[in-house]
């Protein structure tokens, strides 16, 4: 009979060692073992992810040495029933119990998201779109709903005014309104009362300014020239002169590469088409830089009514205060487009 004690009693002793082994590996799984990082990595999680992906993700940004610790939190908790979706930080000299928790928790990181001037809104939601976890045809929908544009406070043609090019810190996963809402908060931060006060002086409102600044934008790339170009236009507008503006043109011929503007292309019936019709298009033709935008608030007091593009090419303008100056200028210009057999 002691020997079937001793023997039950060893056989208790050793499963009890092995299920405080197990233990102490799985604490230390979890709590002790500690990624070795030059610097910080990202994870980048989708509402599709479970704990599986989860680790083969972990696994690849962060190269532990066992991601086993996050499999056991993750079982225990039944991380499968409170899915997150993010980018998340890994951080050298962490465990997987704080990475986990920090999952769970939903403590993100903010992507930086660059919001460019584009000629088109739907260039403008392609590049979006790709730096975050939306769908290009979810953003799509705000930007093309009429009713939402106009609960907003919009119409289709002063749409591209909303949006300001910039780099803004959003988490990955922001939904398609909530970013709407944000372009809309930093238009109100942009166009704070100093530079609406600048807008009242020179008789334009924000969306007014956007107007022209993207007429400015296609005009020069050149950020010296554009307060220039901007009080040229300015000029005109105030003497009641047609802007008498290529780009509009283009906008309206649905051809923004063209460099020619041909005699027939400036009949094209379009309140686009400034040589037809005065003052400012019905919105922008674009969606405006920053430094337009500054270009025209801030725009360049002078008597020039006139420029025609430089005939070396450069991207530059010869402005003219007369139409006999302006003549002479286009005439080089003409010459120089013959001369490269440049038709349209």
């Amino acid at each position: 009979m002691k020997k079937i004690f001793k023997a039950l009693f060893l056989i208790i002793l050793f499963s009890a060692l092995c299920i405080a082994g197990a233990s102490f590996y799985g604490y230390y799984l979890v709590k002790i073992q500690k990624t070795e990082l030059d610097k910080s990595v990202f994870v980048y999680i989708t509402p599709d992810d479970n704990a599986a992906t989860v680790i083969q993700k972990i696994d690849k940004a962060a190269k532990p040495k066992s991601a086993k610790g996050f499999e056991i939190l993750a079982k225990h908790n039944k991380f499968d029933n409170r899915k997150r979706s993010g980018k998340f930080a890994i951080n050298d000299g962490e465990n997987m119990h704080t990475i986990y928790r920090r999952i769970v928790s939903n403590e993100q990181t903010p992507v930086k998201l660059v919001v460019p001037s584009t000629r088109t809104l739907p260039q403008l939601v392609g590049a979006v779109s790709r730096q975050l976890m939306l769908d290009s045809l979810e953003l799509s929908e705000f930007v093309t709903n009429k009713a939402y544009i106009s609960r907003i406070g919009y119409s289709e043609e002063s749409l591209p005014s909303l949006f300001i090019p910039n780099t803004y810190e959003v988490y990955w996963d922001i939904k398609p309104e909530k970013l709407m809402i944000r372009f809309m908060n930093e238009r109100r931060k942009f166009w704070n009362e100093t530079r609406v006060a600048k807008a009242k002086n020179i008789g334009m409102t924000p969306e007014e300014v956007a107007t022209l600044a993207a007429i400015v934008d296609e005009e020069t790339n050149s950020n010296d020239e554009k307060p220039v170009v901007a009080g040229l236009y300015i000029n005109r507008l105030k003497k009641g002169i047609p802007l008498q503006a290529d780009p509009t043109v283009k906008f309206a011929l649905k051809d923004s590469g063209r460099r020619r503007i041909l005699k027939k292309d400036l009949k094209i019936e379009s309140p686009y088409n400034t040589y037809k019709y005065k003052g400012l298009p019905p919105g922008p033709i674009r969606i405006p830089t920053t430094q337009a935008l500054e270009s025209v608030l801030n725009h360049t007091k002078h008597d020039y009514i006139y420029m025609c593009a430089k005939e070396d090419f450069s991207g530059t303008h010869n402005f003219a205060k007369t139409l006999r100056e302006h003549k002479n200028n286009a005439r080089r210009y003409q010459k120089a487009l013959n001369e490269r057999n440049i038709k349209k």
